[in-house]
């Protein structure tokens, strides 16, 4: 996390503010740090023993890490009870239970540790998406769910982990994906809600969206990566400290707004125009209009499978060897099914029962998109169904305003994914 002060702006500032106002604060967030939130820094710091000089540096952002993952690890003391305990940290006495299994409530044990996540949801509506943001939600939500994995299946170029997600034990192996474009950000947000969303549904013995959670993760196992480009994303949201020559790239294309045009990767390779299906005809068609260089949209790279990012999907999918994918876009509430007519079967069934949940439209992808892309490959070699959710209308990056709806749309068109190829 980069140090924040008085003047800095983005979404790591909306983070800082988000997890300000879980401790107690009740700031606007805005993402600028302004002398409320600087006020409010040094509140936090003094009542926790650190330099209240309003600067977040190391020593705070570790200080206020329990508001970032949603949860606490709490050393047990004299007379401490789960039911105590519980109520101290705003949760449930069957939250405890579900962080920490085959803990014994009678046989608390003084100096035993244990995880106490708190009573927010882990997965915020109200700031915008970061690497960090999406580094916080995982690790709060594998704390929270210790049935949920989590691990990488990459880096991208800076580096950042590509996370992938892991719940479920069934046989029915699907993938879903998101933010394959930085300026797609929002659809990270919808699978980290679905992530924890579905995680609760099965620590309560609950269902989620007319299905038994636990039903569901007997049936399937779903992997999910949620930020195919954190690169990009943090570009797009303010999160990087430098434009690492994306600010000279970009003046090549200037009628595309900078940074919020942004979809490619970093270097200016567009990651869902890099697999190896129909790649040379993508690089004609790109080329014809004018995307011949890195740049903020639509570049194909040097090559398929040149970008880290698109080549470790590649890679982690091929090892995953799933029935289903969903790759997430946005916007325009189309749901693309086929390519080069080589669509199994059964993907329009699909595409239709999908529809049918959604209030969606199943449409053939134009040929002026319909090449490199990853549910293109994914059909290409796997013969299996892959779809492409383009969720939420308008122009990209949507604004939080859309989350609800998009939410609202495509909780059944992301159970159903769960159980429709069994």
């Amino acid at each position: 996390m980069q140090i924040l002060r008085y003047g800095s702006s983005g979404s790591l500032v909306e983070l800082l503010q988000l997890a300000l106002n879980r401790y107690g604060a009740s700031l606007v967030i805005d993402g600028v740090f302004g002398g409320a939130t600087q006020r409010a820094v040094r509140a936090f710091q003094a009542a926790n023993g650190l330099a209240a000089d309003g600067v977040v540096g190391l020593r705070t952002h570790r200080a206020l890490q329990p508001w970032y993952t949603g949860y606490r690890v709490h050393t047990i003391r004299p007379g401490d009870t789960l039911y105590r305990l519980a109520a101290q940290y705003g949760t449930t006495v069957r939250a405890v239970e579900t962080a920490n299994p085959g803990i014994d409530p009678l046989s608390l044990r003084v100096g035993q540790r244990i995880t106490m996540p708190y009573g927010f949801a882990v997965v915020p509506g109200s700031v915008r998406v970061s690497s960090a943001l999406v580094d916080f939600c995982l690790q709060g939500l594998r704390a929270r769910y210790p049935f949920l994995g989590v691990g990488e299946f990459g880096r991208s170029v800076l580096g950042r982990p590509l996370w992938r997600a892991r719940v479920g034990t069934g046989g029915n192996v699907v993938y879903y994906n998101a933010s394959h474009h930085a300026n797609e950000w929002i659809t990270t947000l919808l699978l980290l809600r679905f992530l924890e969303a579905l995680c609760a549904a099965a620590a309560r013995e609950g269902g989620i969206g007319g299905r038994s959670a636990a039903e569901l993760l007997r049936t399937a196992t779903l992997y999910v990566a949620p930020a195919v480009n954190p690169d990009g994303i943090d570009l797009v949201t303010g999160a990087l400290s430098q434009d690492f020559g994306t600010r000279r790239l970009a003046e090549d294309y200037p009628d595309i707004p900078y940074p919020a045009g942004w979809k490619a990767n970093i270097r200016g390779v567009d990651l869902n125009l890099q697999y190896p299906a129909g790649w040379a005809q993508a690089r004609e068609i790109k080329f014809a209009q004018g995307y011949t260089t890195p740049g903020p949209r639509d570049f194909v790279g040097e090559g398929p499978l040149t970008a880290p990012e698109s080549l470790a999907l590649y890679r982690d999918t091929l090892s995953l060897d799933p029935r289903l994918i969903l790759a997430y876009h946005t916007q325009g509430r189309v749901i693309y099914w086929n390519y080069n007519n080589l669509a199994p079967e059964e993907s329009l069934p699909i595409a239709r029962q999908f529809a049918a949940v959604s209030g969606y439209t199943p449409e053939l992808t134009p040929n002026e998109s319909g090449h490199a892309g990853y549910k293109d490959w994914f059909i290409q070699d796997f013969r299996r169904p892959g779809f492409t959710i383009e969720a939420g209308e308008g122009e990209n990056p949507l604004p939080l305003s859309q989350l609800e709806p998009i939410w609202r749309d495509n909780l059944g068109i992301l159970v159903l994914g769960m159980v429709v190829t069994k």
